[in-house]
């Protein structure tokens, strides 16, 4: 199979179902913030230490897909037959939340993203996960899609940034507090 089909030389490409529409369609933005996404995180897992770390970032990794193929398809009765984003990944994101948050200084100011790399792509991967949201709900506006899937935005974005401290914290870097006056 070749990777480059032709198709798509003139701004047109594909959902799920075959409909072909402009590649700034808000579906095709919404998935292709996802990719963007998920292509972060492997960086971040390229950086990160621990092989728990890499595990947990491969399956929001495999849970983007799933998500993605869900935005790519205009059909809810294709959505269907596809791999789900469930409440039960809702459920996993914050329990790790609350893992993490259980060991992490409290915060008493807003925080500077960075640290070591992998925290710092993850803190970037939490910015384009806000940025997915926002599209998903521009797309929510316009073709009624899932609630659980934007919700699994809003927490995934939520769990990134306490992975990113969390990550910092095992590799024995501070929090740098934003500092108003400088």
């Amino acid at each position: 199979m070749k990777i480059y089909t032709k198709t798509g030389d003139l701004g047109k490409t594909s959902l799920g179902s075959g409909k072909r529409v402009d590649k700034f369609h808000p579906r095709i933005e919404c998935y292709g913030t996802l990719d963007e996404l998920n292509s972060i995180l492997g960086l971040a897992a390229a950086y990160m230490q621990s092989k728990e770390d890499k595990e947990l970032t491969y399956r929001i990794q495999n849970q983007l897909f799933n998500l993605g193929s869900l935005f790519a398809s205009d059909s809810t009765a294709d959505q269907k037959k596809l791999p789900q984003i469930t409440d039960y990944h809702i459920l996993l994101l914050e329990k790790n939340i609350d893992s993490f948050t259980e060991k992490l200084p409290p915060l008493k100011n807003f925080i500077l993203p960075g640290g070591s790399n992998a925290a710092s792509a993850l803190h970037l991967a939490r910015c384009v996960c806000r940025r997915a949201e926002r599209l998903a709900f521009q797309l929510h506006k316009k073709s009624k899609i899932n609630k659980t899937h934007l919700i699994y935005l809003n927490r995934l974005s939520d769990f990134l940034f306490v992975f990113a401290r969390s990550v910092n914290q095992r590799e024995l870097i501070s929090d740098v507090e934003w500092n108003k006056d400088s």
